[in-house]
């Protein structure tokens, strides 16, 4: 009996306890925003209001009076995917292609690690291994030091000094491959190495395996020694969310998250704010395209340290920050009348854009 009297006192005591006035309520937990993607072949794009952000709209009209200022014909903010600016100036419109410049090396970067991920080529290779010895005026033991990971974190050690032009009659020694960093045309000879080693042109495997899967528009256009991107905003848009995203589009990954993730890094110990075509924040030094100089510091220092950058000719830019999940866009002339991909304009409108997402 006395047994009995305690079994019922416990389930009083814990039918009490249960109680609803008796729990605290569970903690409301935090949405996190699910990453959004365009659809493919269509214009559609979802829009995310700034003041809907808590960002500072009263900061908006001086950042788009500096952009204008500053020579800008498109400009784009991704906050998750989501359209949160999307502005167009000097008679510039969404359907107006224009130039990536060397912001397009990136595209040559993805690329090859999604021929590296199809077994066609292997980075660490030679690159005569896939187009042949004689494609540079090198002795043949010098031009066999330099891979195709060379020619991606610009350590080929041919003189950058004799412009652009790529034949062989143009690419001379100047150091061993991979002892030096020097910003230089002839990564565009991976573009060759991928088409011998696919059996495609270029432009058609860069479609099926890219453009066409992220819904980009655009061509790759002849420019004297060179062959540049154009598209429009919104499209290099959709690249710089396919970069955020780690190479993954809307559930498919169209690289290898491994291969991205080196590449997004320092690449070799010459220049730690270079990966593998991308241009890396945040770190501790930098070397400048034009120079050997070492420069102390980050690349950007208003930027956030974990962003990384698609920079081009006259101010052409792709940030991608994915601490706060954005993707920013700029395309126009040259900020400042110069014609290097990183000037002062980075910093001063990266203050401009800091007042108003914080």
């Amino acid at each position: 009996m006395k047994i009995k009297k305690y079994s019922l006192f416990i389930l009083l005591i814990l039918v009490t306890a249960c109680s609803s006035d008796r729990i605290s309520p569970t903690p409301e937990i935090p949405l996190v925003e699910k990453m959004y993607f365009p659809p493919i072949n269509t214009t559609e794009w979802e829009t995310n209001p700034i003041s809907s952000l808590g960002w500072n709209t009263s900061k908006v009209q001086d950042l788009l009076d500096y952009l204008e200022l500053k020579h800008t014909k498109s400009f784009i903010i991704l906050q998750n995917g989501k359209i949160v600016m999307e502005n167009y100036f000097d008679g510039h419109s969404a359907t107006s292609p224009w130039y990536w410049a060397s912001a397009g090396k990136t595209l040559t970067s993805v690329v090859t690690g999604i021929a590296a991920q199809e077994g066609f080529i292997n980075i660490n290779n030679k690159v005569s291994t896939y187009i042949g010895t004689g494609w540079t005026s090198e002795t043949l033991a010098k031009e066999n030091l330099i891979t195709c990971r060379n020619l991606l974190t610009m350590t080929s050690g041919l003189d950058d000094d004799l412009g652009d032009d790529v034949s062989p009659a143009n690419l001379h020694y100047k150091a061993d491959a991979g002892t030096r960093w020097a910003y230089h045309n002839v990564y565009v000879k991976l573009q060759d190495v991928i088409s011998q080693a696919t059996g495609k042109t270029w432009e058609d495997y860069f479609n099926t395996r890219l453009k066409d899967k992220i819904g980009m528009t655009g061509a790759w256009i002849p420019s004297n020694n060179n062959i540049v991107f154009w598209s429009t905003a919104r499209s290099m848009a959709r690249f710089g969310l396919l970069a955020l995203n780690n190479g993954n589009w809307n559930g498919t990954q169209i690289l290898n998250p491994t291969y991205f993730h080196d590449a997004t890094n320092t690449s070799q110990n010459i220049n730690h704010s270079y990966g593998y075509l991308w241009w890396l924040n945040g770190k501790s030094s930098y070397h400048l395209a034009q120079t050997q100089v070492q420069i102390s510091g980050s690349i950007i220092p208003n930027a956030p340290k974990d962003m990384y950058c698609a920079l081009g000719k006259n101010d052409q830019k792709i940030y991608v920050v994915p601490s706060r999940n954005l993707v920013i866009v700029r395309m126009g002339n040259s900020a400042d009348n110069t014609n290097f991909a990183l000037s002062d304009f980075d910093d001063v409108l990266w203050q401009k854009i800091n007042a108003v997402i914080n």
